[in-house]
C-alpha cells in the first residue's frame, strides 16, 4: 500500500511539474512594445539572467514569461536563447512594431507573420543582393531561407483578428480601424526609410513588413524546435517618411500588437 501511495504521489508530482512547465514566452524589442503586457500581468516575479530581465506571471490565466530583447538581431537571439534555456516555454510570441512594405497597408495595420527571413544575409554583388540561407551552427547544413511560423498559432491569431477590439488609427482628420492580415516579415539590422529598398523587399522577398528582430527569434526557435509566432503592427511605411511616421504611430502600433497577442493568449490551452 505504501508503495502504491508513493507511486501515486510521484505521478501527481510529475504531472504538476509538467503543468508548471507550460509557459508561453512573450518577447518585445523595446519598452513600449511590452508596457501593456506587463501592466496586465498578475503575480509578476522578476528574474535577471545575463542582465536581461525576465518577468513571469499570469496573463489571461496563462503562465507567461515576458522579456525585452533590445533592438537588433543579436540582442533578439541572445534573449530568445536564454528564455528557451531557462524557462523552456512551449511556444514564443514576439509582439512589436514594424515598417510596412505591402502597399495596401498603412501605419496602425497589423501583420501576422506566416514566414520570416533576413533581408541582409547573403552576398552583395555588382548586380545587387543575393539572399542566402543561414546555416545550423552544429551541422553546418543550410537552414530554411524562410522560417515558418507555427501554423496553429497563425490560424488562432487570424481567427482572433476577426473579433479583437483594437485602438483606432488617427490619420489626418479621419480615424480607421486597423486592417489585420497575414504575410511575410523580413528582418535586418537597419531601420528602413528608403523607397528603393522598400521596393526591393516587396518584389524580391514578397515582404509585407520589415523589422529588426523577428527572423533571429525565428531561427533560434526553429533550431531548438520551439513553435513561434511574430505579430507586428505598422509604425510607418518603410519609406522616406518613416522617420517622421514612427514617432507619431509607434505607441499606438505597439499597443495594438500587444492587444492582439493578449487576445490570442485567451484561445491557447
Amino acid at each position: 500500500m505504501k508503495q502504491l501511495t508513493s507511486l501515486l504521489l510521484g505521478l501527481i508530482l510529475c504531472i504538476a511539474s509538467a503543468m508548471a512547465q507550460k509557459v508561453i514566452g512573450i518577447l518585445g524589442a523595446f519598452p513600449p512594445e511590452l508596457v501593456l503586457l506587463k501592466q496586465q500581468l498578475a503575480q509578476p516575479s522578476d528574474t535577471v539572467i545575463q542582465q536581461i530581465h525576465f518577468t513571469k506571471g499570469l496573463l489571461h490565466g496563462k503562465q507567461v514569461v515576458v522579456a525585452q530583447t533590445g533592438i537588433g538581431k543579436v540582442n533578439a537571439a541572445i534573449a530568445t536563447t536564454l528564455m528557451l534555456e531557462h524557462f523552456k516555454p512551449q511556444s514564443i510570441v514576439f509582439s512589436g512594431i514594424a515598417g510596412g512594405v505591402d502597399s495596401t497597408l498603412q501605419p496602425g495595420d497589423i501583420v501576422i507573420g506566416t514566414t520570416l527571413t533576413y533581408h541582409d544575409f547573403g552576398a552583395v554583388t555588382d548586380s545587387g543582393m543575393v539572399y542566402n540561407p543561414t546555416k545550423h551552427p552544429a551541422t553546418m547544413q543550410p537552414n530554411p531561407l524562410y522560417f515558418t511560423c507555427d501554423a496553429g498559432l497563425v490560424s488562432k491569431a487570424m481567427a482572433v483578428a476577426k473579433t479583437v477590439r483594437l485602438e483606432k488609427v488617427q490619420r489626418g482628420s479621419d480615424s480607421f480601424l486597423p486592417i489585420i492580415k497575414s504575410g511575410i516579415i523580413v528582418t535586418g539590422d537597419v531601420f528602413v526609410s528608403s523607397e528603393k529598398l522598400n521596393h526591393q523587399l516587396r518584389y524580391q522577398l514578397h515582404a509585407a513588413a520589415t523589422e529588426m528582430e523577428g527572423a533571429a527569434v525565428a531561427q533560434v526557435c526553429w533550431q531548438q524546435q520551439t513553435p513561434f509566432l511574430v505579430i507586428r503592427s505598422l509604425s510607418d511605411n518603410a519609406n522616406s517618411k518613416a522617420a517622421t511616421d514612427v514617432k507619431h504611430f509607434y505607441e499606438m502600433a505597439a499597443k495594438n500588437a500587444a492587444t492582439l497577442v493578449m487576445a490570442l493568449l485567451e484561445t491557447l490551452p
